[in-house]
């Protein structure tokens, strides 16, 4: 188990963590969980894109850096740093890297998947 993996609470020291190469264009580094929340850094490479998906867990995210196209249900938003969404549960998303960046998600409860 990779030091990613393991359930981290309390402080967490990103540098001493590794990042997971999803071989998509994208990394992610889990930042931490418990059964109710996960965090996640993900890195994107310019011009990556998340396909349309939905899933049972609320999504709360929040641009760090570079510039995106952020679809929820019908609408469709260019996002820049300081910006932020939410996605409720079930609801179809997807995303497009315009510019290399970084975003954080939160997920609720955790993303079972990921971990």
């Amino acid at each position: 188990m990779t030091d990613s993996n393991k359930i981290r609470t309390g402080h967490v020291c990103a540098s001493e963590l590794d990042w997971q190469d999803m071989g998509d264009g994208t990394r992610r580094k889990i930042l931490g969980y418990e059964p109710q929340m996960l965090m996640m850094r993900n890195v994107f490479e310019a011009g990556t894109e998340g396909p349309l998906h939905s899933h049972p867990h609320v999504q709360s995210s929040y641009i760090v850096s570079g510039k995106f196209e952020i679809t929820i249900g019908a609408i469709t938003e260019q996002l820049v740093e300081g910006d932020g969404f939410l996605v409720p549960g079930r609801v179809e998303h997807s995303a497009h890297c315009i510019e290399a960046g970084e975003i954080v998600e939160i997920f609720t409860p955790i993303r079972d998947e990921f971990v």
